[in-house]
């Protein structure tokens, strides 16, 4: 079986950020894979209540003020790197002093527990980041693993910002995998157009599902189900995903509550060698 260099993008890897179950699927999974030898890193945003120190954050050259366009003006992004606890996992933190220092630790909320209204720009951000800041690793992935709804945005924007802009962004193919399907998902049409991400014709309304918009731009969705949460009943019932239907494969987790991430990370390998 042939070994891939994987980038695994997300917004939680235990122990840094711990909110929701991405957090340890996203600190064991790439750990699983790097040890079938696939050559995998990782990155997340660098929230300021992440401890530098404790981690051991390094400053990396190459990643300091790396400029791109974000809303139609120029931006600049940096990254320090680390690895995960007890592995040789590496994990890049994305700084950003609006978009990801403020955050608390409940970061999709407020304190008062109300969804924050600027989640979709805010991981529309750390997607246009994180492609841009690339090259600037001098390593090509050959596969993005895009983690949930907050990293669903990266198919659709990397095939319309970056694909084919040259040779460095020829051919990296896209692995969507959906942990939840609820109201973290709906994203208005007009975010999606303020980050410049194109919506299939057949999608409707002024509020959209992600992961519908994403389903016409990756090039392989997994959809993760749990005994009390099997989201692949609502999701394939979608024309999206109807229509697509021939990337989409369902893995059921049965137990919940201690997941069997290596079972998880066999199916996903499959997946990977034949992407």
């Amino acid at each position: 079986m042939s070994k891939k260099k994987l980038y695994f993008t997300t917004t939680e890897i235990a122990p840094f950020a711990n909110v929701t179950s991405l957090a340890k699927f996203s600190g064991r999974i790439p750990l699983f894979l790097q040890e079938k030898g696939h050559d995998i890193r990782t990155i997340i945003p660098k929230y300021g209540y992440i401890s530098e120190r404790k981690y051991i954050l390094r400053e990396v050259i190459r990643l300091r003020d790396i400029p791109f366009e974000f809303h139609g003006e120029q931006q600049s992004a940096s990254a320090k790197s680390a690895f995960i606890p007890k592995t040789r996992v590496q994990v890049y933190f994305l700084e950003d002093e609006y978009w990801f220092s403020p955050l608390t630790n409940l970061l999709y909320k407020a304190k008062n527990g109300r969804i924050l209204a600027d989640n979709a720009q805010r991981f529309a951000y750390f997607t246009k980041a994180v492609l841009a800041t690339l090259p600037h690793l001098f390593w090509v992935p050959d596969i993005f693993i895009c983690n949930d709804w907050q990293s669903a945005l990266l198919p659709g924007m990397y095939n319309k910002h970056f694909k084919d802009s040259n040779d460095f962004y020829k051919s990296i193919k896209t692995l969507l995998v959906v942990h939840s399907n609820n109201q973290y998902a709906e994203f208005s049409r007009e975010e999606l157009m303020l980050a410049n991400i194109d919506i299939h014709p057949s999608l409707k309304g002024d509020v959209l599902n992600i992961f519908e918009v994403a389903a016409f731009e990756t090039d392989f969705i997994v959809i993760l189900d749990t005994s009390s949460n099997r989201i692949s009943s609502d999701l394939l019932k979608l024309d999206s995903f109807k229509t697509n239907s021939n990337k989409i494969s369902v893995l059921n987790i049965e137990n919940e509550e201690k997941p069997d991430y290596h079972k998880i990370s066999e199916e996903i390998d499959k997946i990977i060698s034949k992407l």
